[in-house]
């Protein structure tokens, strides 16, 4: 069955523009109810979200939504994405809920939904609600009506399941560590997680005003990081998006490490240990380079589609722990079931503070590929998958060999083609990525 509302990561859109507008939010979620009524008497969901101004109202028709279905609900207020996860599972709820467009502007919002587990749902279930929610409703007698009330120490409850994740016998006193909350849902939180272990920290992107998430901060403007490191002589910079389920990692020489690098870390950390890795989760866009690296340990690197869930997927199929994408959204299976950003970075101080080494000492055996990255928008119709693009693509892979590989992919969003070439060489890159694109424009 074809979706209609959910995407790779729930319902995203514009706000005020179908189907982010409160009038379908308040359908969705007595669709919702219904369909978890349909194995629970009395269920209760958790609600949280990010600092969009919008998020207000889309709490406010949620909540009479599942309320309408007979459905009791727990307001978290503003939470990180993985903190709605976590009090799923600690609180025995039926489900939790986010409000969050993530890394988008503050016009856009979304909501997507965790399973009792705190792990994102399957599409079977996403299904169902579509089909309910373009069912007539049922709205619950008054007798049966669902009730709301506010978890008013849901942050604290979070705070201490981040600093649990941290070894026990280490601590950040000593270090100085910039904290970038993007304006977002964990503005009141991450500083306080780096603080309670030791470190001094110095904020930035934690004063949200409804309108600024993401804007010019954040995971998705590193720079702001990377500024505000060099300028106090931090030890290090850690910056989360909107929903603080990504990561950017910066050392104190104003370096920025990507999602694959803290992923080979992490597994580095726990062979250091004398633990068993048996392989890690990328994706088709993680860097060669890394998966040389890995293998070159003894882990196995498997790649699953662009994309967190597709990861998780890989990972619980094959029973490992550790899965992530260049962009920071990481998986340690062993801490928490969702990506989290902030006990991502607690992973990487982790690794620093036991090894005593810097993160380019640890990431010395890792030097990245280039990667040149060409996007073709496509005309109307057009054809791209052609047998001269065939033709090049076993040209310019015979010419990488095994120091390089192609990735061509269309968009899932837009009429584009994505054209991505790595190889140890960057002209190298550009130059076969060029060759490639010609081919797919020219049809």
């Amino acid at each position: 069955m074809a979706r209609q509302y959910f995407g790779t990561d729930g319902i995203r859109g514009t706000v005020g523009v179908a189907p982010i507008t409160p009038d379908f939010v308040l359908r969705l979620a007595h669709a919702v109810g219904r369909v978890l009524r349909q194995t629970e008497s009395k269920p209760t969901v958790v609600i949280g979200k990010d600092t969009r101004i919008s998020g207000y109202m889309l709490e406010s028709a949620l909540e009479s939504g599942f309320n309408s279905a007979g459905v009791d609900v727990i307001l978290l207020g503003p939470l990180p994405t993985p903190g709605v996860a976590y009090l799923t599972r600690a609180m025995r709820a039926s489900l939790g809920v986010v409000i969050s467009a993530s890394h988008n502007a503050f016009a856009d919002n979304g909501i997507k939904f965790f399973s009792a587990q705190g792990t994102k749902l399957p599409d079977v279930w996403e299904e169902a609600v579509e089909a309910a929610v373009q069912e007539a409703p049922v709205w619950a007698s008054s007798g049966d009506l669902g009730k709301t009330r506010r978890l008013d120490d849901a942050a604290g409850r979070y705070i201490e399941f981040a600093k649990s994740t941290f070894a026990n016998d280490l601590t950040l006193k000593g270090l100085k560590i910039v904290v970038d909350a993007a304006h977002g849902a964990a503005y009141h939180i991450a500083p306080k997680v780096f603080h309670e272990l030791g470190a001094e920290v110095i904020s930035i992107g934690c004063a949200p005003d409804g309108l600024n998430i993401n804007h010019e901060v954040g995971a998705t403007h590193p720079q702001a990081l990377v500024q505000a490191v060099k300028s106090h002589k931090a030890h290090y910079g850690v910056a989360l998006d909107g929903d603080a389920d990504r990561l950017q990692f910066v050392d104190s020489q104003g370096r920025l490490f990507n999602g694959d690098e803290v992923l080979y870390m992490m597994v580095a950390e726990r062979l250091e240990r004398g633990e068993s890795v048996p392989g890690a989760v990328g994706t088709l866009m993680t860097n060669m380079a890394v998966e040389l690296a890995l293998n070159a340990r003894g882990v196995e690197l498997v790649r699953a589609k662009v994309g967190d869930r597709y990861v998780l997927e890989e990972l619980e199929k094959r029973g490992w722990l550790l899965g992530g994408e260049g962009s920071g959204h990481l998986l340690a299976l062993d801490k928490h079931t969702t990506g989290d950003g902030i006990i991502s970075a607690l992973q990487v101080l982790q690794a620093v503070q036991r090894s005593g080494k810097s993160i380019a000492q640890i990431l010395q055996p890792i030097t990245l590929f280039p990667q040149e990255l060409v996007n073709i928008r496509l005309k109307s119709g057009q054809v791209w998958a052609t047998p001269a693009l065939q033709s090049m693509v076993k040209t310019v892979e015979a010419e990488l060999g095994n120091t390089g590989r192609v990735l061509i992919r269309p968009s899932g969003t837009e009429p584009l083609v994505r054209v991505m070439v790595e190889a140890r060489d960057a002209q190298q890159a550009s130059d076969c990525a060029q060759r490639l694109a010609d081919v797919v424009k020219a049809g």
